[in-house]
């Protein structure tokens, strides 16, 4: 088998979705329910490879032997679910399995729209895993063939019918599916196909193909460029910025967008283009973000230091003006008991028996300048304070 996983990818159009529900008596209100609850959002990657989910544990109940022996060694089957994480990309894996057992690697895959197990090829009308598989590969349309006849062959294609809706999600999800409240989901999702209008549609009438000279409308869900565009323009005037360019391309950035808008408005997570998104993206309301915190520190208002600096400044000023009092009276005291008692300071003295004008200046600046140092600590410690101040 061709290990690309690549072929025609033709993707599922609204005229199949009445028509696959007829296969089990249902409308497209049923199916389009189905589908918005158990479906993968899409039945292709963004590789158009079918959407496929690798389980080591499968693959280890489907091998024995050698073959199971080689499997384990390698990391690609055990025994247990969830002994290691799933990787993002499992195609890699299974074609490591398929070289020991390629039936085997297949049936103990999840594939398609509906993530059907290889295991289960029969029941979905498959001659052989290989023949669901190439199935796949081609028309997405398969992938929802297979699904209604794995509920006939299970049995729940009269509960589908009937909307019982418990039967339904039990049968497909297993006993765990009350956790995620899977009935209600396709309760819910039935009740809003309800309201919309249906697909014209007739079996016993066959399409009608468009003109030789004219195109023919493409279908919502066969994603063409024209749809991929719309819905980038509609994210992005919502506010889903992550979607990047309105460029037609679905890239990882549309996707990144898609799957958030999914997730804020309550849509079945997945990065495809269906019906469900297309009705939501018309009623959705503008994105409201959280506002951004802002933790950074404000800029101090610079134009106030000088305040500060002013302040001390002026202190300082009149510090040195008390001091300069302080100073006269010392020295004439000093010396003058210095004078009276011994005579020593007699020589520096002027005529007039006075003290010079230059003693006095060196004994102030002495002085000032020690002073001067601690009026700049003072200084530089009041613009500090400030600035934490205006931090705070």
């Amino acid at each position: 088998m061709d290990t690309t996983f690549k072929g025609a990818a033709k993707r599922i159009t609204d005229r199949d979705i009445p028509r696959i529900g007829a296969l089990i008596g249902v409308g497209e209100d049923e199916v389009h329910a189905f589908m918005d609850v158990e479906a993968a959002g899409s039945g292709f990657d963004r590789y158009g490879r079918p959407k496929m989910l690798f389980e080591p544990h499968v693959f280890y109940r489907n091998l024995s032997g050698a073959k199971r022996t080689a499997a384990v060694k390698a990391g690609l089957a055990y025994a247990k679910w969830g002994a290691k994480p799933y990787p993002k990309d499992s195609y890699p894996r299974l074609v490591a399995a398929m070289a020991i057992d390629e039936a085997a690697a297949l049936k103990s895959a999840s594939w398609g729209l509906t993530q059907i197990l290889g295991e289960n090829f029969k029941a979905a009308g498959f001659p052989s895993v290989q023949a669901m598989v190439q199935a796949f590969i081609d028309d997405e349309a398969a992938h929802l063939e297979a699904t209604v006849k794995l509920l006939v062959a299970w049995k729940v294609d009269d509960d589908l019918r009937a909307h019982r809706w418990p039967v339904v999600a039990e049968t497909w999800n297993g006993p765990g599916y009350k956790k995620n409240r899977y009935d209600s989901k396709l309760a819910t999702a039935y009740a809003k196909w309800q309201r919309l209008k249906d697909t014209p549609y007739s079996p016993d009438v066959p399409a009608k193909p468009a003109k030789p000279t004219e195109a023919a409308a493409p279908a919502v869900l066969a994603v063409d460029k024209e749809t991929i565009a719309r819905v980038q323009q509609q994210l992005k005037d919502l506010g889903y910025t992550e979607v990047g360019g309105i460029d037609g391309k679905g890239g990882t950035m549309t996707a990144t967008a898609i799957r958030a808008f999914r997730a804020e408005n309550g849509l079945p997570d997945g990065d495809g283009i269906d019906d469900a998104l297309l009705l939501a993206l018309q009623k959705a309301k503008p994105r409201v973000l959280a506002p951004a915190r802002t933790d950074a520190t404000p800029d101090v208002v610079r134009e106030k230091v000088p305040e500060v600096r002013t302040n001390w400044l002026t202190k300082v000023g009149a510090f040195f003006a008390s001091i300069a009092a302080l100073i006269g009276s010392f020295f004439d005291g000093i010396l003058g008991n210095l004078d009276q008692a011994s005579g020593v300071i007699q020589p520096v003295k002027d005529a007039a028996g006075d003290v010079p004008g230059w003693l006095w200046m060196l004994a102030i600046a002495g002085i000032a300048g020690g002073l001067f140092l601690v009026a700049r600590h003072g200084e530089k410690k009041g613009v500090e304070a400030f600035q934490s101040g205006a931090r705070r």
